[in-house]
């Protein structure tokens, strides 16, 4: 098969720049490119992948093959090689399914990042508060909160004046343009 000269003179025209010798070289030698693919048990696209490579590897080297005649072995050999650099190149993949974010995990997502928005917010708006109501405030949503009496004597504030501080401060809080920014605008409001 070395000295065949049909392929002897496919290549010498297709190195020359015949069209004409690209396709028949093509059409000549796909089935053996398909075939070892198949040996290789390569999907269709992973098989059409492989015969674009081959067919790209053929133009970048034609000029090179010392033996014309021996083109169908290296289109063999080439095409294997190639088939085995993808299925390396599989193994490395990590399969994910084909929506990775399912609907669940989106809204569990939206929820988690609303929340801690709103933290923020709060947190913010809290440092704009006047300190005796950052006091009043911290003990009164201490866990677990802190008794009025004590709440009276630590601030010197009186027993009955603790929930109105308290709605005074909470209304303050809800003002500040940090928690202001989260709350929804209301035509006229």
């Amino acid at each position: 098969m070395r000295d065949d000269p049909s392929v002897v003179a496919l290549v010498t025209r297709a190195r020359g720049g015949d069209r004409g010798a690209w396709d028949e070289i093509v059409e000549r030698y796909a089935p053996l490119v398909w075939a070892v693919c198949g040996r290789h048990r390569l999907s269709g696209a992973d098989a059409d992948d492989v015969g674009a490579a081959v067919w790209l590897r053929l133009v970048e080297q034609l000029g090179r093959l010392r033996e014309p005649a021996a083109l169908p072995g290296w289109l063999a050999t080439t095409t294997r090689h190639e088939c085995l650099r993808l299925l390396r190149a599989k193994l490395r993949q990590i399969p994910v399914e084909d929506d990775p974010f399912p609907d669940e995990a989106v809204a569990a997502a939206d929820e988690w990042l609303l929340a801690e928005e709103r933290r923020l917010a709060l947190r913010r708006g809290f440092a704009t508060l006047p300190e005796r109501c950052r006091r009043l405030l911290e003990m009164l949503f201490d866990d677990p909160p802190v008794a009025y009496a004590r709440i009276s004597e630590q601030l010197g504030m009186a027993v009955g004046g603790i929930g109105p501080n308290r709605l005074r401060c909470l209304g303050l809080l809800r003002r500040s343009p940090p928690v202001a920014a989260l709350a929804p605008t209301t035509a006229g409001a």
